[in-house]
């Protein structure tokens, strides 16, 4: 990659903070720490390698605590790094936390002028963009009024709109939109996605679905270190993979009327993402084409517990689909063998477009609430789904499939497939990203 191509080149970047246990022991290593330590080191970042192009919006995520916010902070400047460098080719703009760089005694208009000046804008650049940052803001009279007097959705409405109108070359945004109201939020994503067609943005968030909608890339931090780096469809599939891994760790599920849902043995608790199994490929008589069955080729993972053995897609009469065109009934029947006793098996499925994003999804969960199921060691256990199916764009679809076990809200997965069936949608184009089929429209002239 050339240097012209390069917006930003981290190079073994490594962060270290000096832990004091007790507040006399800064003191201490002041006046003897030519012979004594009396801090513990803590590595925040270990060695990151990272080359961001010019035009590539990338997504950064990890657990709380993977280093995500000391690395955003070091590119923007206002955090050294203990050995490495950075590079930058062009303006930062960055909403790292909630109205930081604001003075709480200025009015928002003397803040707007000041962190434009920050940002290296004249007092004339500021003025010719600032009826364009006040009606981004929308905080009305507001603006005339001590920051401190702000609440927190008006804080980031103003910190965004002052960053968005300096014409960054690269924009930062760390979490810092999950406190605006949803109208706001659909305002700033519009201006992202305008953004990022001719700059670069690092985008740090927990919305895995914002990330594969948004980013050409996503790196996963953990531990301070890269985790791993890829197209953010991969990238955070594998995320949430390593998420759910690490919430089953934990203890059994209680549930009323049964005994818990006993830990698995380490024998079960494995990933499958190594695991491979072969195309089914059937011939759909009625439309005389191929049909990919089931596909397990694409990773998966879980307790091993249980596992996904078929999935189906049919029309009302039962004959297998590939395809659609949308408004149709269709049901999708998807069948799993247990290996263990399961208490309250959930199997459900989420629909997703090429990118990854999830458009909608169903389980068996709330059906079977009242009345769960228990599945012995060796049945085999069939879930059927009925449902219209909604107007796509055309194109290719994917059902990610999985069968857990518990509760909505607290559950144990035992299998699950990121796309364990693809499906192609011949469509006319929706407006939105899925069109409802409508019973009836009318309109007349009153």
């Amino acid at each position: 990659m050339s240097s012209d191509d390069v917006a930003l080149r981290i190079r073994h970047i490594s962060k270290r903070f000096e832990i004091y246990d007790k507040p006399r022991h800064r003191l201490q290593q002041m006046l003897f720490g030519r012979w004594k330590t009396y801090y513990r080191e803590f590595w925040a970042l270990r060695d990151i390698d990272l080359e961001v192009k010019k035009g590539e919006c990338v997504g950064i995520i990890g657990r709380n605590g993977a280093g995500k916010s000391t690395l955003l902070q070091i590119v923007t400047g206002t955090l050294q790094p203990t050995e490495g460098t950075v590079e930058r080719h062009g303006r930062i703009a960055a909403l790292l936390e909630l109205g930081s760089g604001f003075n709480p005694e200025f009015t928002g208009r003397e803040n707007v002028y000041m962190n434009a000046a920050i940002l290296g804008l004249t007092k004339a650049e500021t003025d010719a963009k600032y009826d364009d940052i006040v009606a981004f803001a929308d905080i009305g009279e507001f603006i005339d009024q001590p920051v401190k007097t702000y609440s927190s959705g008006m804080m980031v409405r103003l910190a965004f709109a002052v960053n968005a109108f300096v014409d960054p070359d690269i924009l930062i945004v760390d979490e810092a939109l999950a406190v605006g109201d949803a109208v706001f939020q659909q305002k700033c994503m519009r201006f992202i996605r305008k953004f990022k067609e001719e700059h670069t943005i690092l985008f740090v968030s927990h919305d895995t679905a914002a990330v594969v909608n948004l980013c050409d890339r996503a790196v996963l931090l953990d531990g301070g270190r890269i985790f791993r780096i890829g197209p953010a469809k991969d990238v955070t599939e594998y995320y949430l993979s390593r998420q759910f891994q690490a919430l089953q760790k934990g203890g059994t599920i209680e549930e009323k009327g049964a005994q818990g849902i006993p830990k698995a043995t380490p024998e079960e608790d494995v990933c499958f993402k190594d695991m491979r199994h072969d195309f089914i490929v059937t011939t759909n008589l009625r439309n005389d084409i191929e049909l990919l069955r089931f596909n397990d080729a694409s990773g998966a993972f879980g307790t091993g517990a249980a596992k996904i053995t078929d999935v189906v897609l049919t029309d009302e009469s039962g004959d297998k689909l590939s395809w659609c065109v949308g408004g149709e009934m269709v049901k999708l029947r998807i069948s799993a063998e247990a290996y263990r006793d399961l208490y309250r098996p959930i199997i459900g499925f989420i629909v997703k477009d090429h990118l990854g994003q999830g458009l909608f999804a169903a389980n068996t969960c709330v059906a079977y609430l009242q009345n769960p199921l228990s599945v012995s060691a060796g049945q085999a256990l069939v879930a059927e789904f009925e449902f219209r199916m909604p107007i796509l764009y055309r194109g290719d679809y994917s059902i990610m499939v999985s069968i857990a076990e518990g509760t909505q809200q607290e559950n144990v997965q035992h299998h699950w497939i990121h796309d364990a069936f693809i499906f192609r949608s011949h469509a006319p184009e929706p407006l939105a990203l899925l069109g409802i089929p409508m019973k009836n429209i009318k309109m007349k002239v009153c």
